[in-house]
């Protein structure tokens, strides 16, 4: 973030208005102590006069870092609107400290009947507590005072913001942040990788070629054209690599001896190869390989680097700046759903090595033996129906929105009963995102016909991550929350399954939903605890997914992480999740997974990284996963990692619509075929948002308001006439969950919800 970006947020946080100290006693009686969080008051107009707060130290209880639960006993140190902790006095004299956090670029939220305050920075959320009240009311009149004094030093002083995250931020790894920033290597060898990454696209472009080739050429022809593909292949990394990158990395990367050398092997392969090209001898060289003889000469007499024939790809920048080496999956086997039992296609996949494997070889970049029998990664996978691939209206302005009025009396609250304004809402429904974490459903397919169980237990695994890869671009947006008795039907015969889902409760909420195809049974219901901190929000969902593969008996169960979406206030917003999934098989104890996402640290760029392991019954690890949640995921270590799953592509314009996936982009959409089908109670039939999706946000707002009118309306009968609502299509089961009553469809069929009694909702 660059200062001035830095000076407009830091600007943002000082100014935002909040409940003072006074306004809040006036409301309560000096006997009765406020039972909920109070947002501390911050800076407010210009410059003032705010004298040198007294330091302040002594013991308080600090909530422990998740995963550990609890609270533990810490020193703290507040100096100037620092404050830093650490496990003892000695420790903080001594510089050891366990953390510290800038109180004047905070949200300060105070409960003063539990004795609790709460600082929220971008970075970390410290959640504090006081047993004495003298102690409690000394340290919030300490803090205020450092805070207010620490904002008008920022105001006064927004030269020096760079600096004001920490003393002692300026950490030697900073300094080596920094000069890799200014360094003008970096910046060539990051354009140079570009290049590369462009050339290597060129590669995948031509392995595709190559398949076409292989599906209409003779018999022989295929023969010499498999015989030369990892000759090829060899070829254009070595080729296409541009010679001016060896002299980068070796610039930047002095002390990687080995590096050094596998970088040296590059070039010496390739004049070796080269000279190989000017004297073998081939009966029928293929037209590939005079490419690729031409391509080295064109090479040879230039002295600049090749130009940007491709589109970079989908994929992060950070991803391919971070890697060191890159490497193929040179030839893959599969049968494909729309060839014939004879047909098989080639395919390849470019993924990437961890920096952490020491040499890069030439033999790496053949081949490598894949640590088990998967067939391709699985991608775009399913044949396609002529859908939408486009909102029928962009996305509405939401700056003129401010979320601190909205959220300001809500510090520590559940946001799912906060009325929000139709704007912050996308045209999607939270039964609609259920739906959305089948977008991989093909990865359950593949499980399906996967005979050993830890290879099965992999793609499960790797559908788990799956559904979490569209929430990457859509931090900013808020799904529509269901009605009571609100259903959403999706029959999707191209990917084979169909999917029910129904709002079986409002207070608390709960969705069920339930999936089936010829190869799994899929069904969850899902709660959700929303927090807000003051700048970001914490999505705590309870509740077990579960899937069945029939033609094996497997039941899979797991649970879901802990979402956190940062900046709700101000700046890019952005999500990440956090926790561990552990996946069992409840009918067999014969293997078991866990799958970590790895929660972003400051000082860290590595993002969304995901670590896993499957092991046996004894605790052996059998096959080891990583990746990251938004872009794909990998088994075994590097070099001969298989790519088992990868994000689909975004549509153009995603910015636009919402960020919407395709397959987000086709949930709401509604076939003049399907309506008549549909219950009336069906998600896509609802006015406020079908209003917002076609753009019309005026009467979506009016359309919102009512029908939320016309729930409470409901509910006040229910009550009044001490009734409860019964869902239609899903049964509470033995184990307190919501599965589903088999139903949905035998009523669809016949006689037909347009012949049923159905509830008016809308």
């Amino acid at each position: 973030m660059s200062s001035e970006e830095k000076s407009s947020t830091m600007s943002q946080k000082i100014s935002s208005p909040s409940h003072s100290n006074s306004s809040s006693s006036s409301k309560h009686d000096s006997r009765q102590v406020s039972d909920s969080w109070e947002i501390v008051e911050g800076l407010r107009g210009g410059l003032s006069n705010v004298q040198e707060p007294e330091k302040q130290a002594g013991y308080m209880l600090k909530k422990r870092k998740w995963p550990m639960k609890g609270w533990h006993k810490r020193f703290f140190y507040l100096d100037k609107g620092i404050l830093k902790y650490a496990k003892c006095a000695a420790d903080v004299e001594k510089g050891k400290l366990h953390g510290c956090i800038d109180v004047g670029l905070s949200v300060m939220a105070i409960k003063k009947k539990a004795k609790c305050i709460d600082l929220d920075a971008e970075e970390n959320i410290y959640h504090l507590k006081i047993k004495s009240q003298e102690l409690f009311d000394e340290w919030v009149s300490k803090l205020r005072h450092h805070r207010l004094y620490r904002q008008n030093e920022i105001r006064a002083s927004p030269a020096k913001q760079s600096s004001l995250h920490s003393p002692v931020s300026f950490t030697s790894q900073a300094k080596v942040t920094a000069w890799l920033q200014s360094s003008d290597d970096m910046d060539r060898c990051t354009k140079e990788l570009s290049v590369c990454e462009a050339q290597l696209l060129e590669l995948n472009h031509l392995l595709r070629s190559m398949e076409v080739l292989h599906r209409t050429c003779s018999a022989p022809a295929i023969n010499a054209l498999c015989e030369n593909q990892n000759h090829i292949l060899k070829l254009f990394v070595l080729i296409y690599i541009p010679e001016m990158m060896l002299d980068s990395f070796l610039c930047l990367y002095p002390v990687h001896t080995t590096m050094k050398s596998a970088l040296c092997m590059l070039t010496t392969e390739k004049e070796r190869l080269k000279q190989m090209l000017e004297h073998e001898s081939c009966p029928a060289p293929s037209a590939q390989l005079l490419g690729m003889k031409n391509a080295l000469a064109a090479q040879d007499s230039s002295d600049g680097s090749r130009p940007l024939v491709h589109q970079v790809s989908n994929e992060s920048r950070a991803s391919i700046t971070e890697s060191l080496s890159e490497f193929f999956d040179a030839q893959e086997v599969l049968l494909s759903a729309s060839s014939s039992e004879n047909e098989v296609r080639m395919k390849s996949h470019l993924f990437y090595q961890s920096h952490k494997c020491a040499a890069l070889s030439v033999n790496a970049i053949g081949a490598p033996e894949p640590c088990f029998s998967f067939s391709a990664c699985v991608e775009n996978g399913g044949s396609q129906e002529q859908r939408r691939s486009c909102l029928p209206s962009p996305s509405p302005n939401t700056s003129n929105i401010s979320l601190w009025n909205i959220l300001k009396n809500n510090i520590g609250k559940d946001l799912s009963k906060v009325a929000m304004p139709v704007q912050l809402n996308e045209p999607l429904n939270t039964l609609q995102r259920l739906c959305e974490e089948l977008e991989y459903s093909e990865l359950l397919d593949k499980a399906a016909h996967t005979q050993d169980p830890f290879e099965r237990m992999v793609y499960i695994a790797t559908f788990a991550v799956s559904g979490y890869a569209s929430s990457y671009y859509r931090a900013g947006g808020k799904p529509f929350n269901p009605v009571l008795g609100e259903t959403y039907e999706c029959d999707r015969p191209d990917k084979g399954f169909g999917f029910v889902a129904e709002q079986v409760s409002h207070h608390p909420p709960i969705s069920a939903c339930h999936a089936e195809s010829k190869n799994f049974i899929f069904w969850q219901d899902v709660r959700w605890r929303n927090k807000f901190w003051g700048k970001s929000m914490e999505i705590v969902p309870v509740g077990t997914t579960h899937v069945v593969l029939p033609g094996f008996g497997d039941h899979y169960e797991w649970n879901k992480v802990t979402s956190c979406i940062h900046n709700i206030l101000s700046g890019q917003r952005w999500i990440e999740h956090y926790g561990e999934i552990s996946i069992k098989n409840s009918n067999s104890e014969k293997c078991q997974c866990k799958v970590t996402f790895i929660k972003a640290k400051y000082w860290n760029s590595s993002m969304n990284e995901v670590e896993g392991a499957v092991t046996d019954h004894k605790g052996k690890i059998v096959h080891k996963l990583s990746g990251k949640w938004h872009e794909g995921m990998y088994c075994g270590s590097p070099p001969s990692a298989k790519c088992i799953w990868r994000t689909n592509p975004m549509p153009p314009d995603y910015e636009q619509y919402y960020s919407f996936t395709k397959f987000a982009m086709e949930l709401n959409e509604l076939d003049p075929l399907t309506k008549p089908l549909l219950p009336p109670t069906d998600t896509r039939l609802r006015f406020d948002q079908r209003l917002l999706e076609e753009g019309n946000v005026e009467s979506a707002e009016e359309q919102k308001q009512r029908i939320e009118q016309l729930q409470r309306e409901r509910r006040r009968v229910l009550e009044e006439n001490h009734m409860t609502h019964q869902p239609r299509f899903f049964q509470k089961s033995k184990d307190d969950t919501w599965v589903s009553n088999n139903t949905y469809w035998e009523l669809r069929k016949d006689p037909g919800f347009s012949n049923l009694d159905c509830p008016v909702l809308w």
